[in-house]
């Protein structure tokens, strides 16, 4: 059996890969694939994650957790997905940068089901729309207790994704930008969950809807449809015209009004984001999704 684990990070996902699948549930679980919404696993991952301080389940507490979450009978491939997994949004800033406790959590949820092929998949985002979506959030206290004297600009996602590299050997790592999101969206989609290509998608242009003014959208079925043969770069074409003609400004632009944040603050955290995805796309053992 294949377990998934598609744990955000804050701020990138707002739970529409849940809402996504199960769109597409009719197909999934026709090809043995189940998604399992947080509701169904949140109360059952803390409890043996607590029990279990990150070691192994035993096959006994498996069958268990498996019992308990699932509606269908021996699955091939479970995908549970919910930002929460990498703990409290808060917690994402630290001295030691970034989701510093990150393959530790991602470890422990790999040993809940240890005779499992386990798989992660992790949407990335420039650290200077994190700190500000972090800082919507309830809890999250001032500015000031966020950062607690670290400098943004050592906010690195390089060094992250190595140390969850480091504690996760041998596991699948799938990473992509939030910022191309609504350019891939559907390659994400089929590749959390296996469906091929030729399989009609649901809800595949939910993302864009959030984004584009109504008018966007008919272009996009419009085009879509007088495709002879509809494949991913003719898509991506299709959909980054009609979000040059027709997204919505306010759904897109993110106002940063920090302490002490300047414009040249921003553009020098967004190039070293930028030279971080080069970076970590290279890397060996990570699968990055790009447009």
């Amino acid at each position: 059996m294949q377990v998934v684990f598609h744990c955000g990070v804050h701020g990138t996902d707002l739970y529409r890969m849940v809402k996504t699948l199960l769109q597409n549930r009719d197909w999934l679980l026709r090809n043995g694939v189940e998604p399992v919404t947080p509701n169904r696993h949140h109360e059952v991952f803390n409890e043996a994650l607590s029990a279990l301080r990150g070691g192994p389940a035993t096959p006994e507490m498996e069958q268990v957790m498996l019992d308990a979450i699932l509606n269908s009978d021996n699955p091939r491939r479970v995908i549970c997905s919910t930002p929460t997994f990498l703990g409290k949004a808060s917690r994402a800033i630290s001295p030691e940068g970034l989701y510093a406790a990150a393959g530790e959590k991602m470890a422990a949820l790999a040993n809940l089901f240890p005779s499992a092929e386990v798989e992660f998949f992790l949407g990335l985002k420039n650290p200077a729309t994190l700190v500000s979506f972090i800082l919507s959030q309830e809890g999250s206290g001032s500015y000031a207790e966020l950062m607690a004297g670290v400098d943004p600009e050592a906010l690195r996602w390089g060094p992250a994704i190595r140390r969850i590299l480091a504690a996760l050997p041998g596991r699948r790592l799938v990473v992509w930008c939030h910022e191309d999101t609504s350019l891939i969206w559907p390659e994400v989609v089929r590749s959390i969950s296996t469906m091929p290509a030729d399989v009609p998608l649901k809800a595949g242009l939910q993302i864009l809807g959030d984004i584009l003014h109504p008018d966007g959208i008919r272009m996009i079925r419009e085009a879509m449809a007088q495709e002879e043969r509809l494949t991913v770069a003719s898509r991506r074409r299709i959909f980054a015209a009609a979000l040059e003609k027709h997204a919505q400004p306010e759904q897109i632009e993110v106002e940063l009004n920090l302490p002490g944040w300047t414009q040249q603050m921003v553009d020098r955290i967004t190039a070293a984001y930028d030279a971080d995805m080069a970076e970590i796309a290279a890397l060996p053992g990570v699968e990055f999704l790009t447009p």
